[in-house]
């Protein structure tokens, strides 16, 4: 088989950057598809999610070169605190609501992810969806300490209104479970299911020609 392409199929940052330390050579096309679910549970609903940004990036990847073996990689995250879903804040407002139920207590990250290899000598995709889930213990933060970090402005565009790797670094007490699955990918769990798709089609990562 030639040299299989990777694509992630997010616009975050933060995932772009967690696929860097993978050290393989990817591509980055977002989906475009309509993110419904009926899924309930936390770790169904982004795997539910993962899937679907997944399989819309392949259609896409396909209609373009639909001889060209290739992997797209879906991820979906979101915040869980009492049985209770968090996804990224709309408005100020949402994002001091959010921040105040985590505050001192112990809260749940979970990360989907979808990995779809298409082979087109055979006509196959194969699939792998699965969900990461860490538990995160936040401090006890004033309202003051609250509206501070919401106004440094790095909330708005993440689930459950915070980056653990950046400012509110100081709030979180720990963590049981993978680090950067919380910030968006649990890069480990994603390069041992690329590695294991690829050694058992004969393939290779690298772009194609």
């Amino acid at each position: 088989m030639q040299a299989v392409e990777i694509i992630l199929a997010s616009q975050s940052p933060r995932r772009r950057e967690l696929m860097t330390k993978i050290g393989i050579p990817f591509e980055v096309i977002t989906s475009e598809a309509e993110e419904n679910t009926k899924e309930i549970l936390p770790e169904n609903v982004v795997k539910d999610l993962s899937h679907i940004k997944a399989k819309a990036v392949l259609e896409k990847r396909k209609s373009i070169c639909p001889a060209r073996p290739v992997v797209v990689i879906g991820a979906d995250t979101i915040v869980s605190v009492n049985r209770e879903i968090l996804g990224k804040p709309q408005t100020e407002r949402d994002a001091y609501e959010m921040i105040s139920k985590l505050q001192g207590i112990q809260h749940q990250v979970y990360t989907g992810v979808t990995i779809m290899m298409y082979e087109p000598d055979s006509g196959r995709t194969t699939v792998k969806t699965f969900a990461e889930k860490t538990d995160v213990k936040v401090c006890a933060m004033t309202p003051k300490e609250i509206a501070e970090y919401i106004s440094c402005g790095e909330c708005m565009d993440k689930a459950g209104a915070y980056g653990i790797q950046g400012k509110f670094g100081i709030y979180i007490e720990k963590i049981n479970g993978d680090y950067h699955n919380v910030v968006g990918l649990p890069i480990a769990r994603v390069y041992h299911t690329l590695k294991e798709l690829l050694e058992k089609s004969g393939g290779k990562w690298g772009k194609t020609p």
